[in-house]
């Protein structure tokens, strides 16, 4: 009969054999960059998601290609006056981003929603605001950055313009006063559209719902206003066109640029704004921008409680 034999054990380690490691969760004595560093950082890397830098290849598609939109045009009336040797270019540099306007609207639908949207829907903004940055800083650095990237977006095919003009060997002088109103209108259309693409992208934290939103406005209150002021022409009424264009960001742009800065009005019959009108519409466009930044403020303050 078979006997158990007794499975033989390790012997048991003499002394204790645990540690205790001290890891040392030190303080930071490094440099500490502050508030500015931080909104800077994220001015930068909001400016850089616009154009899809820094993300998939498929983010870069998009906004590339809505860039490429709008200079090839111009890029075909600098080869066509060149060729032509033509005195002056087809289109002022002030109208050009009115003509293409549908363009920006896409633009601005598509990268406002990507620029607030997502940190609204991880609920990653209270994680910014636990550092040095404050509301005031995160709605800054979202604004300027979107508003930077459609001044890129509008001022390149102005850039293309003038230096066709300069090669088309027309009068500098001229060209260049008239380079810089185009720059100033674009600059005032791009807060302008930033401020209430950001608004309306802040609302809901789905990025779909933003994009929607966001062509809604801008395509609704241009079609809206545009139909509007055709039927106040056609029935004799041309003095209340310049009113009406008070209600759309497109209008009130175009407004500005031929009452103000030497372009032409796009309004029914070519008749824009008189110059006082134009002060009221320069007025309405500022107040909008500064309404917009209000706005996100109250809303972020909401956000980072």
């Amino acid at each position: 009969m078979a006997v158990d034999q007794p499975v033989p054990t390790a012997p048991a380690p003499s002394g204790d054999q645990s540690r205790i490691h001290d890891i040392g969760y030190r303080g930071y004595d490094g440099p500490r960059l502050g508030r500015a560093y931080a909104r800077r950082s994220l001015y930068s890397q909001s400016l850089r998601g616009a154009y899809g830098l820094g993300r998939s290849a498929k983010s870069k598609v998009l906004p590339m290609l809505l860039f490429a939109v709008m200079c090839v045009p111009a890029a075909i009336m600098v080869a066509v006056a060149v060729t032509t040797k033509a005195h002056d270019l087809p289109v002022p540099y002030s109208r050009y981003a009115i003509i293409m306007q549908a363009v920006i609207s896409l633009f601005v639908a598509s990268q406002a929603p990507q620029s607030v949207s997502r940190d609204l829907r991880f609920k990653t903004v209270p994680l910014y605001f636990s550092r040095p940055i404050e509301t005031a800083d995160y709605v800054l650095a979202k604004f300027a950055a979107l508003a930077s990237a459609l001044f890129i977006l509008t001022g390149g095919p102005l850039i293309v313009l003038f230096v066709g003009s300069l090669l088309a060997k027309m009068g500098v002088a001229h060209q260049s006063e008239k380079f810089g109103q185009g720059l100033v209108t674009v600059a005032l259309l791009s807060l302008l559209f930033a401020g209430i693409g950001l608004v309306i992208a802040a609302v809901t934290p789905r990025r779909g719902f933003g994009i929607a939103a966001v062509i809604a406005v801008m395509t609704i209150s241009y079609g809206a206003v545009s139909t509007l002021q055709a039927i106040a022409d056609s029935r004799d009424n041309s003095g209340s066109v310049p009113w009406i264009g008070l209600f759309s960001p497109v209008t009130l742009i175009d407004g500005v640029q031929s009452a103000l800065l030497g372009g032409t009005s796009s309004f029914p019959g070519g008749v824009g704004p008189s110059t006082g009108e134009g002060f009221v519409y320069l007025i309405v466009v500022l107040g909008l921008i500064a309404a917009s930044y209000g706005l996100l403020l109250r809303r972020y303050k909401k956000v980072g409680l």
